[in-house]
C-alpha cells in the first residue's frame, strides 16, 4: 500500500467515524423518556406510549445511515466530494429528526385513537400541512444526498465495471425516495385541508424501489 493510499484510508475512516457518531447522536434526540426518569406508574405508561413512534423513527434513521455505509463500500477513496456530501448528510440528519418524530408520533396517535404519542399529536390542519412540507423537504434532502453520493461513487469506477453497476443500482434506489419526498411536499402545499393525509400515504410508493432497481439491472446487466 502506498503512502497516499494509507493516508486516504485514514481520512476515510475518520470521516466514517464522524458520520456514525453524528447519526448516533441523532438517535439520542429520539429518547422517549426525555431528561427525566419516571417516578410513577402513570408517567412510565405515558413514556412507553411513545415507544412505537420512536421505533419507527429509529428504523428510518438507521436505513439512511446504512445507505452511507453501503456507499463507503463502493467509495473507499477519500475525496473532497465524498467529504462534502457526507457532511451535508449529517447536517440534514440533525434537521430531519424533528419533523420525523412529529410525523410518526402523529401517525401513531391517530391510528391508536389517541392512546400512543399524545405529546406530539398534530391536531390542526394548518399544523399538519407545515409538518408534511417540512418532513418531505427534509426527507428529500437526505435521500437526495445519498443519491448524489452513489452517483459520485459510480464516476470513480471505469465504465462497464461491476462496482460502477452496483453504485448505479444504489443511486436509482435512492432516487425513488427523493422523488417521493418532493411529491409529498408538493401535495401538502397544494391540496385542500381535507386531503392532507395523501401527503403521508404517498410514502407507500417506496414499494417502487424494487421494480425500479430491477429495471436498472436489466438495462445494465452484469458483465
Amino acid at each position: 500500500m502506498s503512502l497516499v493510499e494509507h493516508r486516504e484510508g485514514i481520512e476515510a475512516g475518520r470521516l466514517d467515524m464522524f458520520v456514525d457518531g453524528a447519526f448516533a447522536f441523532t438517535l439520542t434526540l429520539l429518547a422517549i423518556g426525555g431528561e427525566t426518569i419516571p417516578n410513577t406508574a402513570e408517567k412510565l405508561l405515558h413514556i412507553l406510549a411513545g415507544v412505537p413512534a420512536a421505533a419507527l423513527c429509529f428504523a428510518q434513521i438507521a436505513w439512511m445511515w446504512h445507505g452511507h455505509v453501503q456507499w463507503r463500500h463502493l467509495c473507499t477513496r477519500a475525496t473532497r466530494t465524498g467529504l462534502l456530501l457526507s457532511l451535508l448528510l449529517v447536517f440534514f440528519a440533525l434537521i430531519f429528526v424533528y419533523p420525523l418524530h412529529m410525523v410518526y408520533g402523529s401517525a401513531c396517535y391517530g391510528f391508536s385513537g389517541g392512546v400512543l404519542s399524545s405529546d406530539v399529536a398534530v391536531q390542526l390542519s394548518s399544523e399538519a400541512r407545515t409538518m408534511f412540507v417540512c418532513y418531505g423537504l427534509a426527507y428529500t434532502s437526505m435521500a437526495g444526498t445519498l443519491t448524489l453520493l452513489f452517483r459520485h461513487a459510480a464516476r470513480l469506477w471505469p465504465a462497464g465495471s461491476e462496482e460502477r453497476r452496483r453504485a448505479g443500482i444504489r443511486m436509482v434506489s435512492w432516487a425513488v425516495p427523493t422523488a417521493i419526498g418532493v411529491l409529498s411536499a408538493l401535495t401538502a402545499l397544494l391540496v385542500p385541508e381535507g386531503l392532507l393525509s395523501l401527503a403521508g400515504f404517498e410514502y407507500v410508493l417506496l414499494g417502487l424501489i424494487g421494480p425500479v432497481t430491477t429495471w436498472y439491472k436489466r438495462r445494465h446487466p452484469a458483465g
